[in-house]
């Protein structure tokens, strides 16, 4: 049977889409049996305090909440209270290679729009209060109980002077609790509030962006300047040869502006142009997302490499693809048409067997790919 059977209810990926992506909640009963989680609280606690790996720990004493940023030292975690706070790890699907096959249930909704899978751990007690996110979330139990409140409400007034957002009048319309495997979806700008009720509460937040309108109109604008269309009518100088005397030395007159807003109404762009500007924007790393390169290697050795073992994106890595067009880690790669499918399969399954390929193919595969690898983007199994 289809995995995602029993993750959507029964329902199919196609089903999900149209009834309740984006639309409205789901309850999940089992939607992974057996599933108790992907590592264990000391575990998750050893993670939070690497260097470069993003996790908080959110305290709440009476009405009022404190917040902590890691990287964390160890002797932390000794001083926590017995109840009430929450540690909250991001993106652990950047250093557990578990984490990939635990994604890899979810691939009915694009990787484009993918954010990251956020464990949290909790004693009795603890969560982050009731708030709204503005993203898709699946929120999966791992080990222990978490009771979950939902609410569609329209007053999202927030709590004064505190240093997470927390809703200052929440009214609960469902609530369940849920145990390991069980699963609720929730759409963006669903309020939402979810508290411990056991001392090894997990969950597993697989959640999916939705860039504001705002943020893609700057950045595609920003996008715009170093890869403005061609476009013959926008060569040459702004040219005033009808200029006439103004009265004001200083102003900038109408007949100016009408003028530069004519050049303006000039830039056009098409579906291509877009598509390469997502392209770099979805794939493009967070600010806090660092590679490690590999060793240098001669294209030689790498293309036998290439031919005896399998490869896969490096955990931090995405590679999205638009018509015959792929996007690395923010950067256009240059595939030559007879590698289409090969690399088609490294993007959408994040892994690519070459072995069996003739060695015409991994030659060129391997002129594709070195770069990548050296860069850190790509790992052998």
């Amino acid at each position: 049977m289809d995995k995602t059977h029993t993750l959507l209810n029964g329902l199919t990926p196609a089903q999900f889409l149209a009834d309740y992506w984006q639309k409205k909640p789901l309850l999940i009963r089992q939607a992974i049996p057996h599933f108790t989680g992907l590592l264990s609280p000391n575990d998750l606690a050893g993670l939070a305090c690497e260097d470069d790996v993003q996790a908080r720990i959110i305290k709440q004493k009476d009405e009022k909440w404190t917040v902590e940023n890691s990287p964390f030292d160890e002797a932390i975690f000794a001083k926590l209270p017995k109840k009430n706070w929450t540690l909250l790890v991001q993106s652990v699907n950047h250093y557990l290679p578990e984490a990939a096959d635990l994604l890899a249930l979810f691939n009915f909704i694009p990787h484009a729009r993918l954010d990251d899978l956020m464990v949290s751990y909790a004693p009795i007690g603890g969560g982050v209060g009731a708030h709204v996110d503005s993203y898709d979330v699946f929120l999966l139990q791992g080990s222990g109980k978490r009771n979950w409140k939902i609410s569609n409400q329209k007053d999202l007034t927030l709590v004064d002077n505190q240093p997470i957002k927390v809703l200052k009048h929440f009214e609960t319309e469902q609530e369940w609790t849920l145990e390991a495997g069980d699963m609720l979806y929730l759409p963006p700008q669903i309020a939402h509030w979810g508290v411990s009720q056991s001392d090894d509460c997990m969950t597993y937040s697989i959640g999916f962006r939705a860039p504001k309108k705002q943020e893609l109109a700057h950045e595609f604008l920003s996008y715009l300047q170093d890869n403005l269309p061609e476009n013959s009518q926008l060569e040459g100088l702004y040219a005033d040869a009808d200029l006439t005397l103004q009265q004001y030395p200083a102003e900038i007159t109408s007949e100016m502006t009408a003028k530069v807003a004519a050049i303006l109404n000039k830039i056009h762009w098409d579906n291509k142009t877009v598509a390469d500007f997502l392209g770099r924007y979805l794939s493009e790393p967070k600010p806090d997302i660092i590679f490690t390169p590999a060793r240098k290697m001669r294209l030689a050795d790498f293309t036998k490499k290439l031919a005896q073992q399998p490869c896969l994106l490096d955990l931090k890595s995405q590679l999205l693809w638009s018509q015959n067009q792929f996007y690395l880690n923010g950067e256009m790669l240059n595939v030559p048409l007879t590698l289409t499918q090969p690399i088609l399969q490294l993007a959408n399954t994040r892994q690519l067997n070459a072995t069996q390929l003739a060695s015409t193919v991994q030659t060129a595969l391997a002129d594709v790919l070195l770069p990548a690898y050296l860069a850190g983007y790509l790992q052998f199994d």
